[in-house]
This record gives C-alpha cells, structure tokens and sequence, in this order.
C-alpha cells in the first residue's frame, strides 16, 4: 500500500552491513598496511588494528579471539596458498608437490620484506609463534606423515622406517635453503631433485 498522503514519511533504506568476507579482507589490509609502516608486532594492538581497518574492536573479536589468531591468518594471506589436493598418484608426486609448496614460500619469504621481518619477530613472541605452530606448521607436519604412511601401506617406502625422521629427512633440505641458507638457489626444479634422490635410498629392496 502506497504510504503517499498518509502524512507518514517513508522509511530510508537501512544500510547493510559488509558482507563478512569484505570485513574480514579489511582487517587483514589493516594490518599489512601497519607491518607495512615498519610497525612492530609488540606495538600492534587490536584497537591500533581497528582504527587502520575502520572497524570497531567488537567486529575484530567476533572473527578472531586475540591478534595471535588474527597475526596468523594474516601470514597466511601473505605467503603462497597450501595446495589444496595432492595429485595421489604416487608417493613421489604427492611429495613433489608438498615440497614445491616449501620451496614458493622460501621464495615469497625472500622477496617480501613483511613476511621476513614478522618471520623474525614471531621468534621473539612465544603465543604468537605457538599459534602459528599450531596452525600451520603442524598441519603441514601431519600432512607429510601421512603421505609417508600411504606410501609405507602401498609399498613405495620400506616397512622399518620412522615416518617422523624420514618427514624431517624430505623436509629438512629445502628448509636448510629456504631458511638457514638465504644465498642458496632455489631452483624449479629442486623438490623433483631432492625427492628423486631420497627416494632412491628409501625404496624396498627387491
């Protein structure tokens, strides 16, 4: 019914709220742009985060518990995707793409000066380098051993081998030249390398 003559003013339409995706993005810009600025992770504060995001401290809260949680996603935005599948074709393949992923990230940690100063200082920060650990070092750790164990049921890998030393045994040259090595190639073709010339020591004896 037309609302015209009732001496009664139409409603202004409400405003909606941004869609979370667009609030969560702001909030994460917010904060790179701070790291950006050269400011310190110590000095970030949720209320510093809001004002960069133009949220309130509520909004933020509603979406992470503390900036432990909040510092780790932004990380996460920063560095290259995980890969979402793993081809299963084989063991071979499987671990050439979990170490390519090891090898992008050293690249990205190399070209960006955020990813490398936040590196650095989460050392520093005990709740923030433990909730980074939690999640995402520790599911990249799970997800090695279990490509190591279907390997191990499939027979590709012999069945007396510690899964958790053979994972620091694959992992541990690409981080030796993404981390410890910073002068260190990084070839494409590295993981397929490395890879090749475990496996080759790793295979049952026929």
């Amino acid at each position: 019914m037309s609302l015209a003559g009732s001496g009664t003013a139409p409603e202004q339409p409400v405003r909606g709220r941004p869609r979370s995706e667009a609030v969560e993005r702001a909030i994460i810009e917010g904060t790179m742009k701070l790291l950006e600025d050269g400011v310190p992770l110590a000095e970030i504060s949720i209320e510093r985060i809001a004002r960069t995001a133009g949220v309130g401290k509520a909004t933020i809260y509603r979406r992470w518990s503390g900036k432990e949680e909040l510092f780790v996603d932004v990380l996460r935005a920063a560095e290259p995707e995980d890969p979402e599948l793993l081809p299963g074709t084989s063991l071979r393949d499987d671990l050439v793409v979990l170490l390519e992923s090891l090898r992008r990230r050293g690249l990205a940690n190399r070209s960006s000066a955020i990813l490398h100063n936040v590196h650095a200082q989460m050392k520093s920060s005990p709740k923030i380098w433990a909730a980074y650990h939690n999640s995402v070092i520790a599911p990249r750790r799970r997800l090695g051993i279990e490509i190591l164990r279907r390997g191990q049921e499939n027979g590709e890998l012999r069945a007396d081998l510690d899964l958790e030393l053979v994972n620091d045994i694959v992992v541990g040259p690409m981080l030796v030249r993404a981390v410890l090595r910073p002068e260190a190639d990084l070839p494409d073709d590295l993981a397929e390398r490395i890879v090749d010339t475990l496996l080759t020591g790793l295979r049952p004896v026929n």
